[in-house]
């Protein structure tokens, strides 16, 4: 998920240097909700994640 972010956010980049604004817009917007969703679910993941027992 985070790999995604990373994606839409260098697309919004690029768009943002050519100028095309709604597409930039629109990339950063899928950037940012991508990015929420992996932080939810890595606390999530950290929260509920199986820990192996010491010896």
């Amino acid at each position: 998920m985070l790999s995604w972010a990373l994606m839409f956010l260098v697309i919004a980049l690029v768009a943002g240097l050519f100028g095309f604004g709604l597409v930039g817009g629109m990339a950063y917007g899928a950037a940012k909700i991508c990015f929420f969703i992996f932080l939810v679910l890595a606390v999530i993941s950290l929260l509920t994640g199986k820990r192996v027992p010491t010896e």
